[in-house]
């Protein structure tokens, strides 16, 4: 039986797609991206069976890519803007920048069936590193947060994997498929 570990909005979409083929920290617009099953987003720095984040290659350059796409919530843009961090969709890496759709409440494992074709999965949290800080200073803190139970939030957004390939552009309806079998909360990856 499938569960959904928060409830999704009927609404959700794609607000913005992202690509860089450098290893850049910010992505540029683009009309349209392509998901390549396995592999991520055809064309961008980050797209590999394996690892490709510079810093993972160092650790173990033969481990599996479970950072293909990122994925984060143009609400985010929204908070960080408030709090006086000049942020736009694309500045923080992101692949796919969504609307109306709670990617942190989500449970590992979860499918996000994206405009007609593709399908990612979703497979962890992305955690927020000094790059960051880099683009803006204290902007790393303003992407973390704490819950009630003084637990720390990751706000920078999930990881996933690309299940079915297709093109994906702004304007795309986001459809939510929560994992079979008991839920497992994201965790950074």
């Amino acid at each position: 039986m499938r569960q959904a570990l928060a409830p999704m909005a009927a609404n959700a979409q794609v607000r913005a797609v992202h690509s860089s083929a450098l290893h850049s920290f910010s992505k540029f617009a683009e009309p349209a991206i392509r998901l390549i099953e396995g592999l991520g987003v055809e064309g961008d720095a980050h797209a590999g069976a394996t690892v490709k984040h510079r810093s993972r290659v160092a650790r173990n350059p033969t481990a599996p890519n479970l950072r293909q796409v990122h994925l984060l919530h143009a609400e985010l843009f929204d908070e960080l803007i408030g709090a006086g961090f000049p942020v736009f969709p694309g500045d923080l890496g992101e692949n796919i920048t969504t609307a109306d759709i709670d990617l942190l409440a989500l449970a590992a494992g979860t499918r996000l069936h994206v405009g007609a074709e593709a399908v990612v999965e979703v497979t962890g949290l992305r955690n927020p590193c000094v790059q960051i800080d880099r683009f803006q200073r204290g902007l790393m803190a303003a992407t973390l947060a704490r819950d009630e139970a003084g637990r720390l939030v990751r706000k920078a957004g999930v990881m996933a994997i690309v299940i079915a390939g297709g093109e994906v552009r702004a304007g795309d309806p986001i459809r939510v498929e929560p994992p079979e079998g008991p839920l497992r909360p994201l965790e950074p990856v």
